[in-house]
């Protein structure tokens, strides 16, 4: 069968290759057409674009940027036309992915969503848009299958991708050695996103805190879609190493974590660091998003356990004087380092183990049949 996926950013390109993978275990003859990234290119989909070129980090620059999303949109339509797929697999990326489900479902061409778009955090009304557009939607939080079914909407839920992810990683020996990390150094990791709006946001201030942690050696989690000389411009200091797609060996070396909110904050908990979580963006978008967000949190490990189990600093809050203290925090103070972990524990417990791809592939393989 053939099958046209949509992902919008990094964490949507590494699900969407892995269930790639999976769907080809299923349908041994299926072909992919998508608009992603390089994971799901070398996992064997026919590029159309790159979610770099798409990019677009709060409700200002969305606006500023409404031509280029107008132009990709209808680009998109066009390709999906031409390609006649036998389903439409998007990922997340709710402000693309919808108006796409809308167009297809017009045209007689089958819907599923994986990895559900964040309506519930910000605007539940979409709710009854999914249900009109989307034939069948793949949840991967529990919290989800609860939110849709108060709308009366049957989805699948077919547990973490990520929990996956991280159980299947294979630990790398010379992480230090490879990356010329000092071995009587701890480290913080540094998670400052994927897309360069975001980096830009957050890295000058996330590093800003380095003096009183000379100690310590700050590695940034860079991504090989952004040029290194681009990362070169933040590496002001002996204290910091940038490492290129390298998270996850990262965090399995790492003693603390500043990341920005995110799948991120949610792989930073599964890896048992402790962390603090930050985020900032243009105060349009800031005062826009907070009048919407309907969720008391922003990070995905806070939501998931229903409280406070890292700290989030939010737009004014996120400063180096708020972020100090909190480094000190996670990095110096044993009880609040213990608790931490204790509620990482539960959270662990709560999302299980489900080999959340390869289910979904079977399901939108049996369901196609």
């Amino acid at each position: 069968m053939k099958y046209y996926l949509i992902a919008g950013e990094r964490s949507g390109d590494f699900h969407a290759a892995n269930l790639m993978r999976a769907l080809r275990t299923e349908d041994a003859a299926a072909e992919f057409r998508c608009w992603g990234g390089d994971m799901m290119e070398a996992a064997g989909c026919k590029l159309v674009h790159h979610y770099q070129e798409m990019a677009i980090m709060g409700f200002l620059e969305a606006a500023t940027s409404i031509l280029k999303f107008r132009g990709f949109l209808k680009e998109c339509q066009r390709d999906l036309l031409a390609y006649k797929p036998d389903v439409l697999i998007l990922v997340d990326y709710a402000g693309f992915n919808l108006r796409v489900a809308k167009f297809a479902k017009q045209h007689g061409i089958k819907v599923f969503y994986y990895i559900s778009p964040k309506i519930w955090a910000w605007n539940q009304g979409r709710v009854h848009t999914v249900k009109a557009v989307v034939d069948k939607m793949f949840v991967i939080l529990p919290f989800e299958q609860e939110f849709y079914q108060r709308f009366g909407y049957d989805v699948d839920y077919i547990g973490n991708p990520t929990v996956d992810a991280i159980a299947e990683h294979e630990a790398s020996t010379d992480f230090r050695e490879r990356n010329r990390i000092p071995a009587n150094k701890p480290i913080i990791a540094v998670l400052p996103g994927s897309r360069k709006q975001e980096i830009e946001s957050m890295l000058y201030v996330m590093l800003s805190v380095l003096p009183p942690f000379l100690n310590y050696q700050f590695v940034i989690a860079a991504v090989s879609n952004l040029d290194r000389n681009y990362y070169q411009n933040f590496q002001r200091s002996d204290n910091i190493t940038i490492v290129s797609d390298q998270t996850y060996d990262l965090l399995r070396h790492a003693d603390g974590a500043m990341v920005t909110s995110g799948t991120a904050t949610l792989e930073t908990a599964l890896f048992d660091v402790p962390q603090v979580v930050c985020y900032s963006t243009s105060i349009v978008s800031y005062t826009i998003a907070k009048a919407l967000i309907k969720v008391p949190y922003i990070s995905l490990v806070n939501l998931v356990a229903g409280k406070e189990v890292v700290k989030e600093l939010i737009q004014g809050e996120f400063n180096s004087r708020n972020l100090v203290q909190e480094l000190k925090n996670i990095l110096e103070n044993p009880e609040y380092i213990a608790r931490q972990k204790a509620d990482y524990a539960e959270l662990r417990e709560k999302l299980g183990r489900s080999n959340a791809a390869q289910k979904a592939a079977k399901l939108i393989v049996g369901y196609l049949q």
